[in-house]
């Protein structure tokens, strides 16, 4: 797995990454450039709840915690609830679920397209101008199939993954649903 970095002006090199070959359903809009591609890899974290019938607990998604690694492994940032990515530089963004496919892998998780819906850390930083980010060639991550019971409400487990995931600018800009400049 390897991480490109192209558009940025301190990395001084205009031409954009190619886009990944998605179900249209997720496709990133016309105009939108590859600035990133990374590697992540960690856990998806899930906690036992009350399902609709009351004897029926289901594990549901709490939140992400993984470790966005460039092509030799090294670490450049982080994925964690939000759903959040941080940069090693401090720029992070926050997204909001756009659309889902289905993995083809039955035992992994979606892959997704998502818009961003805030900025905050470093102003200058590789995030900061980031509009789009996509989860694609997820490996694994799916609650497991048992243990979520009344004896175990409220109780968390975490399903190791990993996925890739490719981070976008350039088309249209991302808002954030009216929040204040503080960012968030």
């Amino acid at each position: 797995m390897q991480v490109i970095l192209v558009g940025l002006a301190a990395f001084g090199h205009p031409k954009a990454a190619p886009r990944p070959d998605v179900p249209d359903k997720i496709k990133a809009p016309a105009g939108e450039m590859v600035i990133l591609r990374a590697h992540a890899s960690g856990a998806q974290i899930y906690v036992c709840q009350q399902g609709a019938a009351e004897d029926n607990p289901v594990w549901k998604f709490k939140a992400p915690e993984a470790e966005l690694q460039d092509q030799q492994g090294a670490s450049i940032g982080s994925h964690y609830a939000g759903p959040t990515w941080k940069f090693r530089d401090g720029s992070e963004v926050t997204g909001k679920a756009l659309a889902q496919v289905d993995s083809p892998s039955a035992d992994s998780i979606p892959w997704l397209l998502l818009q961003v819906a805030s900025h905050a850390g470093a102003g200058a930083g590789v995030f900061s101008d980031v509009t789009y980010v996509q989860r694609l060639n997820t490996a694994h991550g799916v609650p497991p199939a048992t243990g979520c019971d009344a004896a175990h409400v409220n109780t968390t487990t975490s399903s190791s993954y990993s996925a890739d995931y490719y981070f976008y600018t350039g088309g249209t800009a991302a808002t954030d649903g009216g929040a204040d400049a503080s960012g968030g």
